[in-house]
């Protein structure tokens, strides 16, 4: 940590209500214990709560704003995720953000706005921790903090891991790198909001759906002809997925190979991202490069994605 360089770091509430006060409190205190600057929006906290949001929708848009035209340049680091994203991406201002030098930060709900950034601003932005969930964890992961700060302070950079699969060999695939929470992905498909990405390397995760659903939206993403412009699909953890006990013969695994099989795109489980404490930091719309052996080590190379 010692040796990472510092940001400044504004914490803004988009999305689901602040359920954990204390988890922020953590959040913000670790921030600054490892050197980075702080600065906390004035729409995030409890008394800001409308229904499950942490605002309503005018509350959050102008957090956004604010965070947009008037926090230092570093990094944006949503404090949750939950829904409310959404509500939001008519009324964003892409011109703004397409000239904008922050470094936008999250995951789950944030996905909404990662793909909006890229169809209408070209904005690459980042799939990684957030601050309650992760940098406001009892026990933060040094794994997830680590690949965070190191992958934001360089311009390239290279994440080493383990796929499995139908398909390993020695080999690569070059593309675009994009993906995010799947349900986030398939509710957008056929919106302004969605990114036409060819020859793309596309990461998906999810939590609480079962096979059948994670199933249903791959169909989604098949059917819409979004499959068919990607090289590879690169899967993280679909948390807290569980089949029927009723159900015998169908599992995560084998919903994901049919869905190979009749889309003829390889797909790889193992990417350390998702709805878990340990994750790494993926920048969205980079130009990344994987390779991999037949063993399934593999090695994810981003490069060019700093503003």
């Amino acid at each position: 940590m010692n040796s990472q360089p510092h940001f400044d770091i504004t914490l803004y509430a988009p999305s689901g209500r602040l359920w954990e006060p204390q988890a922020l409190m953590r959040a913000e205190a670790f921030l600054r214990q490892a050197g980075h600057r702080v600065r906390v929006d004035a729409g995030v906290g409890v008394e800001q709560s409308f229904q499950r949001f942490a605002g309503d929708d005018e509350t959050r848009l102008a957090a956004v704003r604010r965070v947009l035209h008037d926090a230092p340049t570093g990094i944006a680091l949503a404090v949750r995720g939950g829904y409310g994203w959404t509500r939001l991406l008519d009324r964003l201002d892409y011109a703004a953000l397409s000239r904008d030098k922050k470094l936008w930060l999250g995951h789950s709900d944030f996905t909404a706005f990662q793909l909006a950034a890229l169809a209408k601003a070209q904005r690459i932005t980042f799939a990684g921790p957030m601050a309650c969930y992760d940098f406001g964890a009892e026990e933060v992961s040094s794994f997830t903090v680590n690949h965070c700060f190191d992958l934001l302070a360089a311009n390239r950079y290279t994440i080493p891991f383990v796929l499995s699969g139908e398909q390993l060999l020695n080999g690569g695939w070059s593309g675009t790198l994009w993906g995010g929470n799947l349900t986030m992905i398939t509710h957008l498909i056929g919106t302004p909001w969605f990114p036409n990405v060819d020859n793309g390397i596309l990461f998906l995760e999810d939590v609480n759906e079962e096979p059948y659903r994670i199933e249903r939206m791959l169909y989604q993403l098949h059917y819409s002809g979004v499959l068919a412009h990607q090289n590879v699909v690169l899967l993280g953890h679909f948390t807290e997925s569980k089949t029927s006990e009723q159900i015998t013969g169908y599992t995560l695994d084998t919903a994901i190979e049919h869905i190979q099989h009749i889309s003829g795109v390889p797909f790889f489980r193992g990417l350390p991202f998702g709805h878990v404490r340990d994750k790494v930091t993926l920048p969205v719309g980079a130009p990344c490069s994987l390779t991999m052996t037949d063993r399934g080590t593999a090695w994810l190379t981003c490069r060019d994605y700093l503003p």
